[in-house]
């Protein structure tokens, strides 16, 4: 026999599904379109041209926006991460670039704007920026160069050496580790015209488009079941804001559970539904995105496991900081 009530719960869930899809699909594709547009004109060999010969502070600021606007994904951020430390570049200004790559990208900002509007859009993104860029000088300040590998990275048909922490380029040395590029990111050509770049940039996006609505469609599933079938006061419970550790918890738990960021936004749309505080949803956002299980094993290959902890303690903390900062000093403006 079924439960009381479970035909009306998959019936409210079935309905919020198609919302979501409605909704994100065409916000999805046209996310997709710019990240092609993007990797075309900002491909890893300009975006390290752009940041090598930068120095502390303003480097730092321009290394979070190009990793906000420039969409790689782990498996070619990280190859661009080491060929700036290869060609010298300082770590903090590294590290910022780390830190906004995942956390803020068109992804990200469409697919927000889309499910929380433009107020809390724009309060993510300067938030976000903000820590990372911060984050990059503090850890620049740590002195932390001789905790980077000596590796060698091949990915979109280029390879790039670390060198061990040495400024200046190095060769690995024998027995470095190699991984390949994961997402088929390439260079863009310097000879095409503007027309066959958005036409790449739209194919492009159509198969990124593909290979990610998996995990698109089972956030909206993750999303919708918690919507029509988990009872609000269950969630507040665990996640409201009569738990004070309720948000660095958040931060923590979107780890193990992160599959894509377009899989993460519908869940997060869910719990802001069920009346968990936006900070707190947002602190789940930044933590799946930068200390994912698949992000952090790519940064294995690349940092000493001092540095890995650095790294995963800096993201704990922005996505702490930033859902604080949403739930007390944002919440009466948003």
């Amino acid at each position: 026999m079924i439960p009381p009530g479970t035909e009306a719960a998959l019936a409210d869930s079935w309905e919020y599904f198609l919302h979501l899809a409605v909704v994100l699909t065409p916000l999805f594709l046209g996310a997709s379109f710019l990240v092609g547009l993007a990797q075309e004109y900002l491909p890893p060999e300009r975006v390290e041209e752009l940041l090598r010969s930068r120095d502390h502070g303003s480097g730092n600021v321009l290394a979070a926006g190009l990793g906000a606007v420039t969409p790689f994904c782990s498996c070619s951020t990280v190859p661009v991460l080491a060929g700036l430390l290869s060609a010298g570049a300082p770590i903090g200004m590294s590290f910022s670039f780390l830190l906004a790559s995942p956390i803020v990208n068109w992804i990200a900002v469409v697919l927000l704007f889309g499910l929380f509007g433009p107020a809390v859009t724009a309060a993510y993104v300067v938030a976000a920026l903000a820590c990372a860029i911060v984050g990059g000088l503090v850890v620049g300040a740590l002195d932390l160069d001789r905790y980077v590998k000596d590796v060698r990275i091949t990915a979109g048909g280029r390879e790039v050496a670390t060198d061990g922490g040495m400024t200046g380029g190095g060769t690995p040395a024998d027995g470095a580790a190699a991984t390949g590029g994961c997402c088929g990111c390439e260079a863009a050509s310097g000879s095409r015209t503007h027309a066959e770049r958005v036409s790449a940039a739209g194919r492009g996006a159509l198969g990124f488009f593909r290979d990610t609505l998996p995990y698109l469609l089972l956030g909206i599933t993750i999303g919708a079941l918690i919507h029509g079938a988990v009872p609000a006061e269950t969630l507040q419970r665990v996640a409201g804001p009569g738990n004070p550790l309720a948000t660095p918890l958040a931060a923590l738990a979107g780890a193990p559970i992160y599959v894509s960021l377009s899989g993460m936004l519908p869940i997060a749309h869910s719990l802001t539904e069920a009346g968990i505080p936006i900070g707190t949803v947002i602190a789940f956002v930044i933590g799946g995105a930068g200390i994912s299980i698949p992000n952090l094993i790519l940064l294995n290959k690349l940092f000493e496991r001092r540095l890995l902890v650095i790294y995963a303690t800096t993201v704990v903390t922005i996505g702490v900081v930033v859902g604080v900062s949403f739930n007390t000093v944002l919440s009466g403006l948003l």
